[in-house]
């Protein structure tokens, strides 16, 4: 079986708090993207086909963006990328006890949570 990788349906902005809320405006006021929920440190957004959430990460002096990937089998998929080389770095965000999924970077040390589509 082969592992396969697609793109999921969420974007998320972490900014350092000194961002946030100008960079929610942006999205909601300038660019007009329909604001689909706010909660706390998170707010949601249509983004075309995915949502974008912007979440306030004060552990950081600079923006990130984290991607999804979706894969059928995460225990699978992780062991493929583990044999390719590609770092984990479950330790960047807490995940549920159980969660199928986990947290990797690429090359360039972009976030990307890999999980199985009803992992939640």
């Amino acid at each position: 079986m082969t592992t396969k990788f697609e793109g999921g349906i969420d974007i998320a902005l972490k900014l350092p708090p000194h961002q946030f809320e100008a960079t929610v405006a942006f999205y909601r006021d300038v660019i007009g993207l329909k604001q689909i929920t706010e909660k706390g440190a998170e707010v949601g957004f249509e983004f075309g086909p995915v949502k974008l959430w912007i979440d306030i990460a004060p552990e950081m002096s600079q923006a990130e963006i984290w991607l999804e990937l979706f894969t059928d089998d995460f225990a699978q998929a992780a062991k493929h990328l583990s044999d390719a080389g590609v770092v984990r770095c479950d330790a960047i965000e807490p995940l549920p006890e159980g969660f199928r999924g986990g947290w990797i970077t690429n090359p360039a040390n972009i976030i990307h949570m890999v999980r199985e589509p009803d992992a939640w």
